[in-house]
């Protein structure tokens, strides 16, 4: 079984970042450190059943570095990919250093489209002998995910779950440990079975029966105004209900909610997440 479990939403943010650049609004310009978001990821860090420490990350955003170093992250194991917007995948060239400390490949996990549109973005990595010098590259492998059918990786299982962004299918992640036989515990350690939906704006049917018996629920969140890719705060308070798991954690939050004037409206058992939050 794996131990001394962590799970931290090291970003919590919109696609622009909180203060936004060039605007002077209430929460933009808050002293509230909970109203400063960087792009959204989360890290799952943890040791093996072999003792040996690991670290995954989910999505990999432009602020991968800070994270690293405001978290202390100092290896990276594998990473799932949500989906390939520029705001979960710009942080990629950063993971380079992991390599040189780890000397080891990193795995990059994600559908055919995103793996695509990875390769596309970053032929530095993917093609380095175009590079016109010699490079310091990160060292990755890919593979290929598909809704629905799980991975196993250091002891944890990640299921593929579709989800929508706007008319975009992306995926989120349900996120269980095994027992040592390789299936999944009984006894889930906190705060499995995990949930990890992002960047949603409507869940398909087939998606809501891979959302049932959820510990912790980390869901999309915009804003109040209606949005055609992002679940409102009405629309994901109204999917946290749905889904009934012990506590839901909303990220993806743009400069239209003030932690301080929305976090105490919210349902019981449901938070607004800030950056660096580690999910119980």
């Amino acid at each position: 079984m794996i131990t001394e479990l962590d799970v931290t939403l090291c970003g919590t943010g919109t696609s622009s970042g909180i203060p936004i650049i060039g605007c002077d609004c209430p929460v933009c310009r808050s002293e509230d450190l909970r109203d400063r978001r960087t792009r959204c990821g989360a890290a799952i860090r943890f040791r093996d059943a072999s003792g040996d420490p690991r670290m995954i990350l989910l999505d990999c955003p432009p602020d991968h570095r800070e994270h690293a170093l405001r978290l202390g992250l100092n290896r990276c194991d594998a990473i799932f990919f949500t989906h390939s917007h520029v705001d979960h995948t710009f942080g990629l060239d950063d993971v380079r250093r992991y390599n040189a400390v780890q000397r080891t490949s990193i795995e990059a996990l994600g559908d055919q489209p995103t793996l695509n549109a990875i390769e596309r973005q970053f032929q530095h990595i993917f093609r380095p002998f175009e590079n016109v010098n010699p490079s310091f590259v990160a060292s990755l492998t890919v593979t290929e995910l598909r809704p629905f059918e799980p991975v196993d990786r250091f002891g944890l299982r990640f299921e593929p779950i579709r989800l929508l962004h706007g008319r975009m299918p992306i995926l989120g992640f349900r996120i269980e440990a095994l027992d040592p036989e390789g299936r999944i515990a009984v006894d889930q350690p906190s705060p499995f079975p995990l949930a990890y939906c992002t960047d949603t704006s409507s869940i398909p049917p087939e998606t809501w029966p891979r959302l049932r018996g959820l510990r912790t629920l980390v869901l999309d969140m915009l804003r109040p105004r209606a949005h055609p890719t992002h679940l409102t705060v009405d629309q994901a308070i109204e999917t946290a209900e749905r889904i009934g798991a012990d506590s839901t954690w909303f990220i993806h939050m743009s400069h239209e909610i003030r932690h301080a004037e929305v976090a105490p409206g919210l349902p019981n058992r449901m938070n607004l997440a800030w950056d660096g939050v580690r999910v119980r």
